[in-house]
């Protein structure tokens, strides 16, 4: 059971991990992946400064897998982490390119 991934150096604790191979645009076999992720409100900014980057080297550690991904897909439980003590859960799918940005 995959609980941790990084993106770009930073490591995530994720749940609900899921990894599968689907075809792009041009009908050639990429990896996707799925995860989600707790954000408190401590956590926010940060967590939200990395995704804006939208492209990844992603590594995968439980499973010795490392690409580049961006972001597919992206969603939040909350929308004002600032509050305090506030805790929102993201969610992402991430799809693998091949040297491209």
């Amino acid at each position: 059971m995959v609980d941790k991934v990084i993106l770009n150096d930073v490591p995530l604790h994720v749940t609900d991990f899921l990894s599968e191979t689907v075809k792009d645009s041009e009908g050639k076999e990429i990896r996707k992946v799925s995860f989600n992720l707790e954000v408190t409100h401590i956590e926010y900014h940060d967590i939200t400064t990395l995704l804006y980057q939208m492209v990844f080297d992603l590594k995968i550690p439980q499973s010795n897998e490392e690409f580049r991904a961006e972001i597919f897909n992206y969603a939040t439980s909350v929308t004002n982490l600032y509050e305090e003590n506030a805790v929102g859960e993201f969610s992402l799918v991430l799809l693998e390119v091949n040297g491209q940005e």
